[in-house]
């Protein structure tokens, strides 16, 4: 099995510029290699000795550090290649996250694999901006915040598949909560590193690190450096499927966050349309690793996170882990045809 991926991957390189036939060639490659991926992908409820890293199977604690040398090896050109991957778009699915987030005044958030700050610099901008425009009076109505929608279902989009929103949750009001604050929890000392970097860089951001911006080396798994209740929301885009043992992190999640809190999830996900799906597919393994390689000198880790996201749940199995979790009113929204997909739930006790 090994040496026919092996095949595929150079057959793949080799047809991803070529005439129309080789691009036929190519999808039909690539949806072998899919589906000698797919083989070894399961999500049992009792942990396997092994688990997937990519098309390959792992002893589970080797997994950490398999991931870990790819991000190492990625981390200084990891926002140009989502850039170069996505075409962009990567920006706009980031800013529906936070769109659907519904960052309110005094909010304390926690964004979990954030590495680079894409996600938390923009929940905190949010933040501000909220804050802004704040009422002075005590007397003014409670926050649109995690938990206490005035209306059902208030923040998702239409399509989505959504439970109805629970009420109530949050205590206090906006002029009572004080500055809100982001915390940026990843795993890997490099990512967090660049996201220093890009934080320093912007005068808005400066000013609020160590204070409204903080950066934590962490694992999604154990965070035993936040307390019970402690956060009003919480993300992780484009990471959970790195993480070694998912319902560990979920359970964290469930954990670190206040009652009324909620929980968002953005990550690539199962294209149900088999024609979109057997391009996606084509483009996923032709075109990014050799783009990798071009751009970052590192074409191994990019085959990695194509097979990665091959290797993670659908999208209705995923809202049952997070149900499994503790979380209620559990939902997704599928994005570019389930190319992502952004699953959400609330915390209610």
């Amino acid at each position: 099995v090994t040496m026919q991926r092996l095949l595929c991957s150079a057959a793949l390189v080799r047809m991803c510029d070529g005439t129309p036939s080789h691009i036929m060639g190519a999808l039909a490659i690539a949806t072998q290699q899919v589906q000698l991926g797919r083989s070894f992908s399961t999500e049992p409820n009792i942990p396997k000795p092994t688990i997937d890293f990519g098309f390959r199977e792992v002893e589970r604690e080797q997994k950490v550090g398999l991931v870990g040398q790819v991000f190492s090896s990625v981390a200084s050109s990891y926002d140009v290649m989502n850039d170069l991957m996505s075409v962009g778009m990567h920006r706009l699915w980031k800013d529906q996250l936070v769109e659907a987030l519904r960052p309110f005044p005094g909010m304390h958030h926690l964004d979990v694999a954030g590495g680079t700050g894409d996600v938390a610099f923009r929940v905190l901008r949010a933040i501000r901006a909220a804050e802004a425009h704040r009422p002075s009076s005590n007397t003014s109505p409670s926050p649109q915040g995690p938990g206490s929608s005035s209306r059902p279902g208030a923040g998702a989009s239409p399509g989505s598949n959504n439970n109805s929103s629970p009420q109530g949750g949050q205590s206090g009001t906006n002029s009572g909560r004080g500055r809100g604050s982001v915390v940026v929890c990843d795993i890997n000392a490099k990512m967090l590193e660049e996201g220093r970097k890009k934080a320093l860089a912007a005068t808005d951001l400066a000013e609020e690190l160590g204070v409204g911006l903080q950066f934590v080396e962490g694992n999604a798994e154990m965070l035993p450096q936040f307390s019970d209740a402690s956060f009003d929301s919480y993300t992780i885009a484009f990471g959970i499927r790195n993480v070694t043992d998912r319902a560990a992190a979920l359970r964290e999640a469930h954990r670190v966050l206040k009652p009324g809190g909620r929980f968002l999830c953005l990550e690539f996900s199962t294209v149900s349309q088999p024609a979109l799906r057997q391009l996606y597919d084509a483009y996923s393994f032709a075109v990014i690793p050799r783009i990798g390689g071009l751009v970052a000198g590192d074409e191994q880790s990019y085959q990695y996170l194509v097979e990665s996201i091959r290797q993670f749940p659908d999208q209705d199995v995923w809202a049952g882990m997070i149900e499994d979790a503790g979380f209620k009113a559990v939902g997704y929204e599928n994005i570019l045809g389930g190319v992502v997909a952004m699953h959400h739930g609330y915390k209610l006790a």
